[in-house]
C-alpha cells in the first residue's frame, strides 16, 4: 500500500496539505457567497463563480481529509499536486486570453491566485519528497 506513518517526516506536508485547504475553502466560499459582488468586480460572471466556490470547497474538503489521515496516502497527495498545477495552468489561460471580459482587477486576481496555488503545489511536492526518500 502507498502511505506513509503519520511522523515527523510527514509534518510539512500535512502542514501544505492543510494550509492549502483552508485558504481554498475560504475562496470557494467567498465565490459562494459574494459571486454578485464579485463577478463585476472581476470581470466574471456570477454564473461562473457559483460553481467555481462549489468546486473548491469540495476540493477543500477532500485537501483536508487526505491531509489529516493517520496515513497519508501519497497517490492522493500527488494527486493534489497534479489538481493544483492543472488549475495554476488554467487560471493562466483564463488571465490571458479572451475567454472572459476581465477587468483590471480580475486579471490580478487570477494570477496573483496562480501564483498561491502554485506555491502550494510546490511545497506539497517537497513534503512528498521529505517522506518517500
Amino acid at each position: 500500500m502507498s502511505t506513509i506513518t503519520n511522523t515527523r517526516k510527514d509534518a510539512f506536508l500535512r502542514i501544505a496539505m492543510k494550509l492549502d485547504a483552508v485558504v481554498t475553502g475560504a475562496n470557494g466560499i467567498a465565490y459562494l457567497l459574494g459571486a454578485a459582488l464579485v463577478g463585476p468586480l472581476l470581470g466574471l460572471p456570477a454564473g461562473l463563480l457559483v460553481p467555481v466556490g462549489v468546486f473548491l470547497v469540495g476540493y477543500a474538503v477532500a485537501v483536508w481529509f487526505i491531509g489529516t489521515r493517520p496515513e497519508i496516502n501519497v497517490k492522493a497527495a500527488w494527486g493534489v499536486v497534479l489538481v493544483n498545477l492543472v488549475w495554476v495552468v488554467d487560471s493562466l489561460v483564463v488571465a490571458f486570453s479572451d475567454f472572459f471580459p476581465l477587468t483590471g482587477w480580475g486579471v490580478l486576481w487570477i494570477v496573483a491566485q496562480a501564483v498561491v496555488v502554485d506555491a502550494f503545489a510546490v511545497l506539497q511536492v517537497i513534503g512528498l519528497r521529505k517522506i518517500t526518500r
